[in-house]
């Protein structure tokens, strides 16, 4: 009897818990069997190391095989544990030595004729492997995405039998070298293609430094969709930590993670007849949706009272506390989701309430309905909200402003006010707690009554009382003042106006 052991990694949400491959081959009638709660596609991995086994030469016992992914209680899916699995059985009977895998763990999918296939999930992995100080062996084509994670020792290979030369200790694997990452991201378009709109590239400038939620309110065809697609040019690079974060969702996803986007803040922009789950995830095995895709990034939702009101309810908890828990009866998942959201919406059903033509039929009723589609609740939770005009003269003279500063100008002053908070607290103003408030928001008497009176006639909640003061204090770091001043506070005010009142407003009182 004879008994093996290799190490591998399972995938849990954005986790990659240790697991141990147990192969144990003992006398009886020929058999295969995997224990420790593996799926279809596990299961399914008997024969691809079979044929792998055979069609290099090997041989395969004729005994009865016993494979135990243990812990027995996480369940395993995906064809990871393929490459395990097939050097398990070459230890446990006797075709290549044990003792040079003790310092390893080895992830990746065999076909039929050895060669190692992509996974998913490849970065939580190689994030878990570093805290273990041993080496991972893993396909060759994941080996740039393992690398990410500095101070890794990545061995990759392209064949079962690169592998198991490198046990046997003749043809040893070369450590994988992290490539070195482009510093600037070259973008294809840019704020100044945009004609005027000088007030909405502003609040666009003060949403990106502080990550606040911006919520753009304009008739159809005035800009609102081409300056939120503009709204990653401006935004300040990721830290390695928030880029790793970023990244090991992608891993997970469907789609999985390309290097080229290495530290790039991306923007999801999901349909609006999109259901909760694709919002927040889910699925008989979960998966991220698009709230955690867009972690460090912007979710942009275009037509938001188009959305179903259900759909759009899912989002208060993830604004509140950048993170979702998918609770199923047999396990409970937890995924990052600290996104930026950006919304675009009509100010009426046909999208001309205000408009200097009068085109407007909608009745009172119609615009009620209209509105309240999107809760008290979500809206308490943008920071900003903006009017976006219509300029078809400006457009149709191809006049710009001589002023207009490009997104690379923005962006400057959106990273210097970006770093000034990271150097403050740690973290983005947006994302300041209770205590931080009141510490680094500090208002004078003046500007306090001011707040107040703002309070009285806008309703506004405390929780609204507390973004306003957290915009304020971005405008107050992108004009460089250690103190919040009277125009940075009414500037923030500004942008928290009662939404319902104004949309309700009859185009003559606009």
């Amino acid at each position: 009897m004879s008994v093996a052991k290799v190490y591998s990694r399972a995938q849990d949400g954005i986790n990659a818990p240790l697991v141990t491959v147990e192969v144990h081959l003992s006398r009886g009638l020929p058999s295969f069997s995997i224990v420790g709660l593996p799926e279809t596609t596990v299961k399914e991995s008997k024969e691809r190391v079979r044929s792998a086994i055979l069609n290099n030469q090997f041989e395969f016992p004729l005994s009865r095989i016993t494979i135990n992914l243990a812990p027995a209680d996480l369940p395993k899916e995906g064809g990871r544990f393929d490459l395990p699995i097939a050097l398990g059985i070459l230890i446990a009977s006797g075709q290549i030595p044990g003792k040079g895998l003790e310092d390893h763990e080895a992830i990746g999918e065999l076909s039929l004729t050895g060669e190692l296939r992509a996974i998913t999930g490849v970065l939580p992995v190689s994030m878990a492997m570093k805290k273990s100080q041993r080496s991972l062996i893993l396909p060759m084509v994941n080996a740039d995405e393992a690398a990410l994670v500095e101070d890794t020792v990545c061995k990759p290979a392209t064949h079962l039998l690169e592998v198991c030369a490198h046990v046997s200790g003749t043809s040893p694997l070369v450590i994988h070298q992290r490539k070195q990452t482009l510093s600037s991201i070259k973008y294809e378009t840019d704020l100044n293609d945009i004609y005027g709109h000088e007030h909405a590239k502003r609040a666009l400038e003060i949403a990106a430094s502080g990550g606040h939620n911006l919520l753009m309110v304009g008739p159809p065809g005035s800009g609102k969709t081409m300056l939120a697609e503009r709204m990653p040019t401006i935004m300040p690079p990721m830290t390695e930590a928030q880029a790793l974060e970023s990244a090991a969702i992608a891993s997970i996803s469907r789609h999985g993670f390309s290097s080229e986007f290495w530290k790039q803040r991306i923007i999801r922009s999901p349909h609006h007849s999109a259901s909760a789950v694709a919002l927040v995830g889910g699925g008989s095995h979960p998966k991220p949706g698009e709230i955690s895709l867009a972690h460090n990034g912007i979710l942009f939702l275009d037509e938001l009272p188009e959305f179903d009101r259900k759909v759009l309810e899912v989002l208060r908890e993830p604004l509140e506390s950048g993170r979702i828990v998918i609770s199923r009866a047999a396990n409970q998942i937890e995924y990052p989701a600290n996104f930026q959201l950006i919304a675009a919406m009509n100010p009426c059903p046909c999208g001309y309430l205000g408009d200097k033509s009068s085109r407007c039929r909608c009745t009172e009723e119609q615009i009620n309905r209209y509105q309240h589609k999107i809760s008290g609740p979500l809206i308490d939770r943008i920071d900003m909200v903006i009017e976006v005009h219509s300029l078809p003269n400006a457009i149709i003279n191809q006049t710009k402003d001589e002023k207009a500063e490009s997104s690379s100008k923005i962006r400057q002053r959106v990273i210097n006010a970006f770093n000034k908070q990271l150097n403050r607290c740690g973290v983005v103003n947006s994302e300041l707690k209770t205590a931080n408030i009141e510490k680094y928001c500090k208002l004078s008497e003046s500007d306090k009554i001011l707040l107040q009176t703002a309070t009285s006639k806008l309703g506004l909640s405390g929780r609204a009382i507390h973004r306003v003061m957290k915009v304020a204090r971005t405008i107050a770091d992108l004009s460089n003042s250690e103190t919040i001043l009277t125009q940075h506070l009414s500037e923030a005010i500004s942008y928290r106006q009662k939404i319902n009142e104004r949309q309700r407003m009859m185009p003559s009182e606009i």
